[in-house]
């Protein structure tokens, strides 16, 4: 199973946040602590705080924070949001699609049980399970404050 960039990104910022509980980050900081496009992450943090895991805040000083303590915040719930309800397969569809063994194909019923299980282990973590070695991310992602130069930087 493939995670798409969006949930990546989800993840990756309630990360960062977790790391230092209690402070505000911007999308720019963020960005450049995983070298990737602030466009990219604009989405993704809007849509973390429509589901109520992000505090934002708009303006000078603004940024986003936590709106939940991290041992809350669990991982497969996100995981479930942020991947959607399309289907797994075409044969998850309504009729099976177009496959043309899926009236008699059992691999719809393994790969049903192979999500239900992927999410039943998602669900046993939550984001502070994630940064339970806080101190060695905070030196990987804090450990150069500077602005980075962005790839979709405006001039």
């Amino acid at each position: 199973m493939k995670l798409t960039t969006f949930t990546d990104y989800s993840l990756r910022v309630l990360i960062y946040l977790a790391v230092q509980p209690g402070q505000r980050a911007t999308i720019g900081q963020i960005a450049a602590a995983f070298d990737v496009s602030d466009n990219h992450l604009v989405k993704v943090v809007h849509f973390l705080g429509r589901h109520g895991w992000l505090h934002n805040v708009r303006g000078k000083g603004g940024g986003m924070e936590l709106a939940r303590l991290p041992r809350d915040i669990v991982v497969g719930q996100v995981v479930r949001e942020t991947e959607g309800k399309g289907p797994l397969a075409e044969c998850f569809t309504e009729h099976g699609g177009d496959c043309a063994i899926a009236p008699q194909c059992r691999l719809r019923d393994v790969l049903e049980e192979a999500a239900a299980a992927f999410y039943r282990v998602l669900d046993g973590y939550s984001l502070a399970d994630l940064v339970a070695n806080r101190s060695q991310l905070a030196r990987i992602l804090f450990h150069d404050l500077r602005p980075h130069p962005h790839k979709e930087e405006a001039t």
